[in-house]
């Protein structure tokens, strides 16, 4: 007979084996970075105005309206609202994987009433029997408990792996914030590099529009040849037709800014309808290194916590080798007479020791296994492979924003140059010292510069908000991840 000496014994060491899990304990990756990015000397060379907290970057470009559109886009965006109800739905995983350690207890009640049929054979011979009532009834109240014995850690490991998941969950919220963030800056400034462009081909057309007048007034007064009414007409076609195309780029950028809004295309029409000029990049001065991206990046800290998880879920495969004790107990009361339902002589009790063990399946475990270690490696190899694309992100944003500025200073001149040029061109042209070939590529030449020069200007500003991306800009970091979910 079990003594209670025995069973404490039992139950001491049940608890002294539950401080054992199996599987590899989990250490974070060691991955190599250098010291600091290749291009961090040309960011801090710029002549830029002071940027603003990397939390809030949006900030430092001083525009209001993109400031304005950020702000609902964090508020409204349906990406950001799916990452959070992934939040929470990673939480509640984290609840059932936690409440599977602990008892569980439930309460099962019935009351029936029955009518036995005389015209079976044990209803006719229950019949035989004198002072047999057919009719009867059934009362029971049982308060059932239960516990599963974690003894190899394998119930654990599920909860580590889910604590992994949640935290990957709250990273990844952080993560949409992030590139919600940026893609509605860099929509805006696209947008405005659009109207920016759609106003210089306008202006351009004016220009053709005029230069065709003078040839025409020309030709009528017999100074002029057909040929040169025809070329200024081909000029001012050629020169129309930039506006469709950019008027329609335009319009699309918008329709995608309100999409990022969580509103229907070309609500903001009216909005952007006045003209702005594109925002100037600030000065990015807290670039840090590539080893501050392991912390400063939530889709790193997605990567990681993944790899977390599945380094867990190889633990909880090993834990199927061994067998799972449970423990079970049922307290209760059963009677066929109502008000004798409490009645000592109506108690029942029932305890019950459980066992399950994959004995002979041993090759299925040994798959789940393997199965297990792949899913680790491959997210091993994929949390190195978005370290190394992190700081490619940072160094191509960082070399796009120096070169293009470059580019658009360049530009700036020969826009300058070519403006001297064209006027010079006309003023010969009337003279009668040059053709109209000369007026016409001196224009092509300027509209071309001037339009080169505004999207230099719009991918300078672009490849600047790409890098507050690339750096992780756009949330409060380190440590945020683990409270995210609970301040939205």
């Amino acid at each position: 007979m079990l003594t209670y000496k025995s069973a404490l014994s039992i139950m001491l060491a049940s608890l002294l084996l539950a401080g054992c899990a199996v599987g590899p304990d989990y250490e974070t990756p060691q991955t190599a970075t250098s010291g600091h990015f290749k291009g961090q000397a040309a960011m801090q060379a710029r002549q830029a105005p002071a940027g603003t907290d990397m939390r809030v970057w949006w900030e430092g470009f001083h525009d209001p309206v993109l400031a304005q559109l950020v702000g609902r886009a964090l508020d409204q965006n349906l990406d950001i609202a799916q990452a959070v109800a992934r939040v929470t739905r990673s939480h509640a995983a984290l609840g059932q994987a936690e409440a599977a350690l602990v008892p569980s207890a439930a309460v099962a009640g019935e009351a029936a009433r029955g009518r036995q049929s005389l015209e079976t054979p044990q209803g006719r011979l229950l019949n035989a029997t004198p002072g047999y009532n057919r009719n009867g009834n059934y009362y029971e109240l049982d308060l059932n408990a239960g516990w599963e014995i974690d003894l190899f850690g394998g119930l654990r490991r599920e909860r580590e792996a889910a604590i992994a998941d949640y935290e990957a969950a709250q990273a990844a919220a952080a993560a949409t914030r992030i590139a919600v963030a940026a893609q509605t800056a860099d929509v805006y400034v696209a947008i405005r590099g659009l109207q920016a462009r759609l106003a210089i081909a306008r202006d351009q057309v004016r220009t053709r529009e005029r230069l065709l007048s003078t040839v025409q007034l020309q030709f009528d007064k017999g100074l002029a040849a057909e040929l040169q009414v025809r070329q200024s007409q081909g000029a001012l076609a050629e020169v129309r037709a930039t506006v469709p195309m950019l008027e329609d780029g335009l319009q699309a950028a918008v329709n995608a800014l309100d999409i990022l809004l969580a509103q229907p295309p070309g609500t903001s029409r009216d909005l952007l309808a006045v003209v702005a000029p594109i925002p100037e990049a600030p000065a990015i001065a807290d670039t840090g290194t590539p080893a501050d991206l392991l912390r400063r990046r939530p889709d790193l800290i997605v990567a990681e916590r993944q790899l977390a998880a599945s380094n867990a879920r190889i633990g909880a495969a090993i834990a199927e080798y061994y067998p799972k004790v449970s423990l079970g107990a049922l307290l209760g009361t059963a009677t066929t007479a109502s008000g004798h339902l409490f009645d000592n002589s109506a108690n029942q009790t029932q305890g019950i020791l459980g066992l399950r063990w994959r004995l002979f399946d041993f090759g299925r475990i040994e798959a789940e296994i393997a199965d297990a270690r792949g899913r680790n490696a491959e997210a091993l190899a994929a949390y190195r492979l978005a370290v190394l694309r992190a700081s490619k992100d940072v160094e191509d944003a960082f070399s796009t924003l120096v070169k293009r500025e470059e580019q658009a200073r360049y530009l700036d001149e020969g826009v300058a140059a070519l403006a001297r040029a064209r006027v010079t061109s006309f003023t010969a042209y009337q003279s009668g010292v040059v053709s109209l070939i000369e007026v016409l590529d001196a224009d092509s030449a300027l509209l071309r510069t001037r339009d080169a020069s505004v999207l230099a200007r719009t991918e300078a500003t672009r490849a600047a908000i790409a890098s507050y991306r690339a750096l992780g800009g756009g949330w409060d970091s380190p440590g945020a991840a683990k409270t995210l979910a609970a301040g939205w």
